[in-house]
């Protein structure tokens, strides 16, 4: 296999380099307009015609020949059914890492708090969980069992008490790995329905497919649009863009390594991104030679290729210090700190979904099996957005209660304020509370 790298070289010294940055980075998922109104078509139709809708979606988006809704819906014997289709192999990874990710998530939990102030007020917060969370998982040859765990675990472990799966089968080609993960991380339900018409379902119920609270999960471009439009109607997790990597070495790691760390998330899609930072510029010539040297031996290669080109990059900074600077300024989705003290550098990293430590972390590990979760912010929306946890899937409710003197003495501010306001039935409500001898004076 012949293949052609071109990798962008930057220097943060070039006086155009935040230009020629912002443009690397650039990147929207924007549906146009034809996009957008087929989707609109389908949530009308799914909540128009529910459960026939879905099964004429199904046959006609999917190639499934399904003749009703039942033959649409997985039950847990076929969840259970397709752990004994798996080898051991498989199933005891798939059960290692549901373990590891459900002890890190269990670290997330938030309880109930409550305090009582002097005069007998208390003030609180109520932890609860959603009724029912919606999980999209892709389907065919874009099957993710990893995902599954990432995004169901989370939700049981917050509580939630129940979670159902849509995954899409073209053709009718189930992926296994995907329904041992199902079975694994206790989801509830399964309908091999995908696109905008399984995330409509999900927001607004069938009369087979529930209505969730909240939906999870990547997919195309189609689903991602569909959350777009029912946002309100239920709660999403994100509308995620390419998967993105940067690694900040010194220069001292194996450059063959830093190169495959690289590809870890080229492979994923033409538009996923890769880029090394480093201060030493002999290094970003080695770990360009190795791209070079290993990109034939990949078998997605192609994909690999134009992503690495388009929107690839070498950054050479001026020291470490600004490595970090610019790291806070791309803000990625996974960042590694390919470093020989990684624990030095860490205060200095404000903007990341994740972040690896040290030579021997991977990203590829966070990925599958080291415990915190994969489902992260893209796009430099880690500058306000945080991994999909366990407090995705809880709610928080204030609790107020005012004795009799503390409802008094609030009154007065209320009311101070309420009248400010030009709100004088938020001022008389408070104002009633207020004890008598107290508004004499």
């Amino acid at each position: 296999m012949t293949v052609s790298t071109a990798i962008a070289r930057l220097n943060a010294a070039d006086p155009d380099f935040a230009r020629h940055l912002d443009h690397l980075l650039s990147w929207e998922s924007v549906s146009d307009d034809a996009v957008n109104q087929r989707v609109l078509d389908i949530i009308k139709a799914v909540r128009e015609r529910g459960d026939a809708a879905l099964v004429e979606f199904t046959q006609r988006f999917d190639g499934v020949d399904a003749k009703s809704i039942d033959d649409l819906i997985l039950n847990r014997a076929r969840l259970e059914l397709a752990l004994t289709r798996i080898t051991p192999v498989q199933r005891e990874a798939l059960e290692k890492a549901a373990n590891r990710v459900h002890i890190y998530h269990e670290r997330q939990k938030q309880d109930s708090w409550q305090y009582t102030e002097a005069d007998g007020t208390v003030l609180g917060q109520k932890v609860t969980p959603l009724d029912r969370a919606g999980l999209y998982v892709p389907g065919g040859k874009a099957s993710y069992p990893s995902s599954v765990l990432m995004n169901a675990i989370p939700a049981k472990v917050a509580g939630v008490a129940e979670v159902v799966m849509v995954v899409p089968t073209p053709r009718g080609e189930v992926n296994e790995l995907v329904l041992a993960a199902a079975c694994i991380a206790g989801v509830d339900r399964v309908f091999t329905v995908g696109g905008a018409q399984a995330v409509a379902a999900l927001a607004y119920g069938t009369e087979s497919v529930p209505q969730v609270d909240k939906i999870v999960g990547p997919g195309n471009i189609y689903v991602a649009t569909a959350k777009r439009h029912v946002f309100g109607q239920v709660g999403i997790d994100m509308i995620a863009g390419p998967s993105e990597i940067l690694v900040v070495c010194d220069g001292q790691t194996d450059p063959d390594w830093i190169a495959m760390d690289l590809f870890s998330q080229a492979e994923h899609d033409e538009d996923a991104q890769a880029i090394l930072v480093s201060p030493d510029a002999a290094f970003l010539d080695r770990v360009a030679a190795s791209i070079d040297k290993l990109m034939p031996t990949m078998e997605r290669a192609d994909i690999i290729e134009k992503s690495i080109n388009g929107r690839g990059a070498l950054i050479q900074v001026r020291d470490m210090q600004q490595a970090m600077d610019v790291a806070n300024r791309i803000a990625p989705e996974h960042l590694e700190l390919s470093v020989a003290d990684p624990q030095a550098w860490l205060p200095h990293i404000r903007h990341a979904g994740a972040i690896f430590m040290g030579r021997h972390t991977s990203e590829a590990l966070g990925d599958y099996c080291a415990g915190p979760n994969h489902v992260l912010p893209t796009s430099g929306t880690a500058r306000f957005s945080s991994p999909l946890g366990v407090y995705d899937f809880q709610k928080r409710s204030s609790i107020i209660f005012c004795s009799e003197q503390g409802a008094s003495e609030l009154g007065h501010t209320a009311s101070v304020l309420a009248r400010g306001e030009s709100l004088t039935a938020h001022a008389r409500s408070a104002e009633y509370r207020i004890l008598t001898q107290e508004k004499g004076n």
